[in-house]
């Protein structure tokens, strides 16, 4: 649940938009040229068709002068993500192909949008530190929400994954193309399961990313998921220690309230952080720096938990809760027995929301298709781990399975994963997929790698912390340069540390930031300490200069020094 998706805009209807004419429509959000966006106008409940609904589509149409008459069409998971944003993404990989990006009917870029405020403020509010009371909990803030969106004339029953994907078979038939390959990622990958199932003719290949199965308890077995996730990451014992630690004492940390706009105090405790990581390593970059960042907490270094905190605002922030809850209600709670209770308060919430509205169960379909498949998994992925993905993918009639080095949504994070996609959809029928001509992952941080510190992310928040930084290596660059013209050989060796010190900073920390920008969220690179010698090295220099003589730059250029040495140490370090 923890993306980052783009404001929503409102869409306008655009033409009637065919594959061999798209004349251009709005779009809201940023757009390769040939695109066009649109609203296929569908039942919100195909067994009472009266009202209608808006499903929102691009069409990127290809330039390749060997364009080919199959098209990909990709939808996000979620249930809930957006998907028009990844159109760029998508026509890079497929550069001979159209490119067809649908939303799910009741998502930001749909009408309506199944915006649910009221359940994303109650389960924010699971991290203050007085417990809600019942009229302000989260079954409450449910019923809020379901009657508010009841008197729209929003019938919930309609949105849920057999609806989602009639609307890609119907879109295909308005669009007009003969064929096309579905590309699903996450909870999408059931719908697009579903598509081949029930348009057979109209399907050449099927992608599935990070498979989620249909036969699979992903309630009942995400605490079992999360506890593989971190032992595969070798960080099992120091995660239990750190629930431990902070069930016992919770932590308060200031946190952004991403929905009122200011900031409160959370209180988080062991199982509230563990919800936290569970989703945030779906990310890949997260999970590079996992075992470092899960080590320091179980260390007591609690610091490093607004960044997670604030991830929690911002995903809660991010979804239409009232499409993935109407979703997951249908297809997904009442198939899971809640035997145990999880530890994580995500699981439990949708659960009590799912009591709350009372939504009907939906049908198993079981559904299977003979188009050639695709499946890969992530090793470290805790959504849809490879212990579920592999055997469901092998049940397939003409699957294929591959695994990478990294967590979910493998495309986003893999060049190889792109690569032998675009591989399998130019050939379904091939039995080989040629190996990676490279392969770039976000690779795991040592714990040597990381000087672990809570101050690159309060910068990043609040740039003019770093104002002591700046006036140090402006105050060495002038130091060097006037005492090299005045012939003062200790003051301008002073300022040459310095200036050393301050380039060799910067430099390391954007090659790591290039590297994996969400390592400075858990500290600076491994090398500061070393580099940290130069620094004092100038101020000792620069303390030398003064004693021999005894000038108002030497003072203004100590001064500097020592308090820039004093912030170093006891707020950066």
């Amino acid at each position: 649940m923890i993306i980052r998706v783009v404001l929503a805009l409102a869409l306008s209807a655009p033409p009637v938009m065919t594959p061999s004419q798209a004349a251009p429509g709005p779009c809201p959000v940023p757009m390769p040229a040939r695109t066009s966006c649109g609203f296929l106008e569908v039942p919100e409940r195909r067994d009472a068709p009266e009202r209608k609904i808006r499903v929102g589509y691009a069409v990127r149409l290809s330039t390749a002068a060997n364009r080919k008459p199959d098209p990909v069409v990709y939808m996000s998971g979620g249930p809930a993500s957006a998907s028009m944003q990844l159109t760029a993404f998508l026509s890079r990989m497929f550069p001979d192909r159209d490119v067809v990006t649908v939303e799910q009917r009741g998502s930001r870029y749909s009408q309506p949008a199944l915006a649910c405020p009221e359940t994303a403020q109650a389960m924010l509010g699971r991290l203050r530190p007085r417990p809600a009371a019942p009229a302000d909990g989260l079954a409450a803030a449910a019923n809020r929400c379901r009657d508010r969106l009841r008197e729209q004339g929003i019938d919930l029953r309609g949105y849920n994954t057999k609806e989602i994907a009639a609307d890609v078979v119907a879109l295909r038939e308005k669009l007009g193309y003969a064929k096309w390959n579905l590309f699903g990622v996450s909870y999408s990958t059931r719908v697009m399961v579903d598509v081949a199932a029930a348009d057979p003719e109209g399907v050449r290949s099927v992608v599935l990313d990070s498979y989620l199965p249909e036969s699979v308890g992903w309630y009942d077995d995400f605490d079992r998921n999360l506890a593989d996730a971190m032992a595969r990451l070798g960080v099992r014992e120091p995660f239990e220690a750190m629930v431990a630690r902070l069930n016992r004492t919770p932590a308060r940390v200031a946190v952004l309230d991403p929905l009122l706009g200011r900031e409160f105090t959370a209180r988080m405790s062991g199982d509230d952080v563990a919800t936290i990581l569970a989703e945030a390593l779906q990310d890949a970059e997260v999970t590079a720096v996992a075992p470092a960042l899960v080590s320091a907490l179980a260390r007591g270094n609690d610091e490093l938990l607004r960044p997670l905190a604030d991830a929690a605002g911002e995903g809660l922030a991010s979804h239409e809760f009232g499409l993935y809850h109407a979703v997951q209600c249908q297809d997904e709670v009442p198939f899971n027995t809640f035997t145990t209770k999880s530890r994580l308060f995500t699981i439990n919430g949708d659960k009590e929301v799912c009591d709350a509205w009372q939504l009907p169960k939906a049908k198993p379909v079981n559904a299977t298709t003979k188009a050639p498949v695709y499946v890969l998994g992530g090793r470290y992925d805790p959504t849809t781990p490879l212990r579920t993905a592999e055997p469901a993918a092998k049940a397939l009639p003409s699957a294929r399975f591959d695994q990478f080095r990294t967590s979910h949504a493998v495309f986003l994070a893999s060049d190889c994963a792109r690569q032998k996609i675009a591989a399998f959809v130019a050939d379904p029928a091939a039995t080989f997929i040629t190996p990676c001509s490279t392969s770039t992952l976000p690779s795991p941080f040592r714990a040597a790698d990381l000087h672990v510190t809570a101050a690159p992310y309060a910068i990043s928040r609040s740039p003019w912390l770093a104002a002591p930084f700046a006036l140090f290596a402006l105050a060495s660059l002038a130091q060097l340069v006037t005492a090299a013209l005045r012939g003062r050989a200790l003051a301008a060796y002073g300022g040459l540390a310095g200036v050393a010190f301050a380039g060799l900073i910067a430099e390391s920390v954007n090659t790591m930031a290039s590297r994996n920008e969400t390592a400075l969220a858990v500290g600076l690179p491994g090398t500061t300490g070393l580099y940290t010698w130069l620094a004092v090295a100038s101020a000792v220099l620069t303390a030398a200069a003064l004693f021999h003589e005894r000038r108002w730059p030497h003072i203004a250029a100590a001064v500097i020094s020592g308090g820039f040495l004093v912030w170093w140490f006891t707020w950066l370090l």
